[in-house]
């Protein structure tokens, strides 16, 4: 309390040096009014102070004045709320009366029944929720007149004896209540809960308490990632960790972030993908690595785009793009059946089947011409497609070649048909830096993207070893960016030396987490799987 009083005392000589800051009163007599008015002011001044506002705080200084804390750090929590549902859940009204009281149980009020005599508030933790009984002639007077202050969303912590409504409800029939966490603002209305989604996303700490869904999310999210490494793992794959900040942009084609590491003088990026250090692993010897962490790409924000997002790319020697394949069917079924119970799943009111060895496999051309409705008179003549592209609103300059405006026409006419899985193979190398060319032909390469829902999910290939490939790929990436393609990689001298030493033949796969969770909850946006999306300043 003393160091609050302290802090509020700094806040409070401050404001009122600001002759723009509001003035508010409290009815109140209580010292406490001091520390509570800087904090009631800054409401004002961002227009969210009205009169329940005042009201809690009016309340605060009567909890104050009656000897309660309104922030102690003296509670101990002994059980979550779904430990004595599970226990005692199933147990009869006459067997529950000859139960110990519960004790050691604390919770945010998300309900809170208009008192008399009596009343029952429902409180909440992360694992759930309880109906609480508080009653004059169970807590007595003065406890009770304290309780009566209460508001939704303070913490509580409760003990008391478990019993069953009318209606069969398992409740507590509080004899102990105490403040744990005073709540100084006001929950969204318990019914309609935050609509706004900007707002859901920028305070995400109240989408959490007041959405049953968001909790649900996240912690399907924390399970997918559990049992995704645990596949990896019960594979042999080891998991690693690469640099986050790159001296050079690369590993992917994506426009970089840049920052400044002022003891050593030099310009870092922030990686764009962890792929040439994990390839660099494979030169060291380790056969079947995988790391789950963050990428960051200066791009656009979307349903689908985030700027920092997480993936898992893993690495395997003497395999090809074929056996990634197999194993991303297989991972994908394993994770549907573990989350959703089934890999037959609905995203968006569409059924998807993940059901391994149903999923279709298709080259990139021949999708061109069977989804895409494309001739191979007609996406293999620049001028055409070029001219297509321009009048579909995309942008399609002289300096692209056919193949990256044949791959433009592909994210236009063939993607957002994709629903069911289907694997696109045999890319073209003018848009694959880093794969490895199809032995029988050099224009294409042995890699593949997974498309579910319309949307890109992973990115696979058999790896390029050839160092002297790989230095004319990167050369022409290199002519690429001074062209003026921010996306285009740079030269990677020590990556080009690390294939020298000689890294087995491998294949290599990156799959999107965000995009993945999606998938499995439910999710339209990937703003709604990220617990806190990058968002524009508040205003």
């Amino acid at each position: 309390m003393d160091a609050i009083q302290t802090l509020c005392e700094e806040f409070f000589v401050e404001s009122r040096d600001t002759n723009t800051r509001p003035r508010v009163k409290l009815a109140s007599k209580s010292p406490y009014v001091t520390y509570l008015t800087p904090m009631l002011e800054q409401f004002a001044v961002r227009d969210e102070l009205n009169e329940v506002v005042k009201n809690r705080a009016n309340k605060s200084c009567d909890l104050v004045d009656a000897g309660v804390k309104l922030f102690p750090n003296t509670f101990e929590k002994h059980h979550q709320i779904t430990e004595v549902i599970e226990t005692y859940g199933e147990l009869t009204p006459e067997e529950l009366e000859g139960q110990e009281p519960v004790k050691g149980i604390a919770g945010r009020i998300i309900t809170l029944r208009s008192f008399g005599k009596a009343g029952f508030l429902t409180i909440q933790d992360q694992s759930g929720r309880i109906q609480c009984h508080i009653s004059r002639d169970t807590l007595g007077d003065a406890n009770y007149a304290i309780v009566k202050k209460f508001d939704i969303g303070d913490i509580i912590g409760v003990a008391g004896k478990l019993f069953r409504t009318k209606t069969g409800e398992l409740t507590i029939s509080c004899t102990q209540v105490e403040l744990v966490t005073r709540s100084m603002r006001i929950l969204p209305e318990k019914y309609h809960g935050l609509k706004d989604m900007e707002t859901r996303y920028r305070q995400r700490y109240v989408d959490l308490i007041v959405s049953p869904r968001t909790r649900e999310i996240f912690r399907k999210r924390s399970a997918i990632v559990r049992e995704f490494r645990h596949f990896m793992e019960k594979r042999g794959f080891m998991e690693v960790e690469t640099p986050m900040m790159h001296p050079i942009a690369g590993g992917a084609q994506a426009k970089p972030f840049t920052t400044y590491h002022n003891a050593l003088d030099m310009q870092l990026f922030l990686r764009i993908a962890p792929e040439l250090y994990l390839k660099r692993l494979l030169v060291g010897g380790f056969e079947k690595v995988f790391e789950l962490n963050r990428n960051f790409r200066n791009e656009g924000i979307d349903t689908r785009h985030n700027p920092e997002f997480t993936t898992c790319e893993f690495y395997w020697a003497y395999a090809n793009f074929n056996h990634l394949m197999d194993l991303t069917e297989e991972l994908f079924g394993t994770l549907a059946q573990k989350i959703c119970g089934s890999t037959q799943i609905t995203y968006q009111g569409e059924a998807i089947d993940l059901t391994p060895g149903t999923w279709k496999r298709i080259s990139f051309y021949e999708s061109l011409e069977t989804i895409g409705g494309h001739s191979p008179d007609f996406y293999n003549d620049y001028n055409k497609v070029r001219d297509y592209i321009k009048k579909r609103g995309e942008k399609a300059t002289e300096t692209e070649n056919l193949q990256k405006l044949q791959a433009k026409l592909f994210d236009l006419d063939v993607e957002e048909k994709l629903i069911q899985p289907h694997f696109i193979y045999h890319y073209p190398a003018a848009i694959s830096p880093l794969s490895r060319r199809n032995d029988a032909d050099p224009n294409i390469t042995d890699r593949f993207e997974l498309f579910i829902t319309g949307r890109e999910l992973a990115n696979a290939f058999s790896e390029l070893n050839d160092p002297i490939d790989q230095r004319a790929r990167f050369e022409e990436q290199v002519r690429e960016k001074e062209a003026g393609d921010e996306e285009a990689c740079s030269m990677d001298e020590d990556f080009v030396r690390a294939l020298e030493y000689g890294m087995p033949p491998a294949a290599g796969c990156g799959i999107g987490i965000d995009r993945l969770v999606m998938l499995l909850t439910d999710a339209a946006s990937i703003r709604e799987v990220i617990l806190f999306p990058l968002l524009r300043p508040e205003q």
